[in-house]
C-alpha cells in the first residue's frame, strides 16, 4: 500500500526527506510536488485539487494519506470525496474550514517578501497569493462524520493557529486520535522529523495489527 506524503505550503516534496529517513516502509512511500501540478495552469486551489485528485486516482489500490497544513487540506478533502480509496488519513496542522483572517494576513505579508524568495518554491509571489485567497471559503465541516477509517491528527504543541482546529476535528471524526508534539511548531516535518517519522511509524503499525 502506498504512503502519500503532501507537503505544506512553502514546502516542496524534499521537506518530507528527514522524516522519511525515520520511517518504515520508505519503498511504498510517495511525496508529490504539488508545484508542478500547477505547471502552465491558473494557481487556484480548484486546479489544484483537480490536479491531485487525479495523482491519487492513478494509483492502484488503496492509500495512506499524510498531509500537512495545504497538504492536509487536499488530504482531508480527497478522502470527503473518495472514502473507499483511503486506508488512514494523518491531518498534521490540518484546518476544516480555513482562517479567512490568517490568509488575509497570510497574504499582506507575502507582498513584502522578496520575489526571489519564492523561487525555490516553485512558485511566483503572485502565484501564492492567487492560491491561497482561492482557498478562503473552503469549508468540509459538513463531510467530517462521514470519515470511517482511522485518522491520526497531529499538531506542535507550539502552532497555536492550528491547535483549536485539530481538537475540533478529533472530536468530529469517529476513529481519529490526536498527538501533540511538543516543541514543534508549523512545519512539524521540519521542526521534528525524528518524532514525526516515529509517531507514523507507530500509527502505521497498530494499523496493521488491527486488520
Amino acid at each position: 500500500m502506498k504512503h502519500i506524503l503532501i507537503h505544506g505550503l512553502g514546502q516542496d516534496a524534499s521537506s518530507w526527506n528527514e522524516t522519511i529517513s525515520y520511517m518504515m516502509e520508505q519503498d511504498n512511500i510517495i511525496c508529490p510536488d504539488l508545484s508542478l501540478f500547477l505547471k502552465e495552469k491558473d494557481a487556484s486551489y480548484s486546479n489544484l485539487y483537480k490536479a491531485f485528485s487525479e495523482y491519487c486516482d492513478n494509483i492502484s489500490g488503496q492509500l495512506d494519506l499524510c498531509g500537512l497544513s495545504l497538504g492536509a487540506v487536499l488530504a482531508l478533502n480527497y478522502i470527503i470525496d473518495n472514502p473507499k480509496k483511503v486506508n488512514s488519513l494523518v491531518l498534521i496542522a490540518g484546518q476544516y474550514e480555513m482562517p479567512k483572517a490568517l490568509l488575509k494576513l497570510q497574504n499582506i505579508v507575502f507582498k513584502f517578501i522578496p520575489e526571489k524568495s519564492f523561487n525555490s518554491m516553485g512558485m511566483s509571489k503572485n502565484d501564492f497569493i492567487k492560491l491561497t485567497t482561492s482557498m478562503m471559503n473552503l469549508n468540509f465541516n459538513e463531510g467530517l462524520n462521514n470519515i470511517s477509517c482511522p485518522v491520526l491528527l497531529i499538531c506542535g504543541d507550539k502552532d497555536i493557529p492550528n491547535k483549536k482546529a485539530t481538537i475540533y476535528l478529533s472530536e468530529s471524526i469517529s476513529k481519529s486520535e490526536i498527538k501533540f508534539i511538543k516543541g514543534a511548531k508549523h512545519e512539524v516535518n521540519n521542526d521534528k522529523p525524528k518524532e514525526l517519522g516515529e509517531i507514523l511509524n507507530d500509527f502505521h503499525n497498530r494499523l496493521c495489527g488491527a486488520f
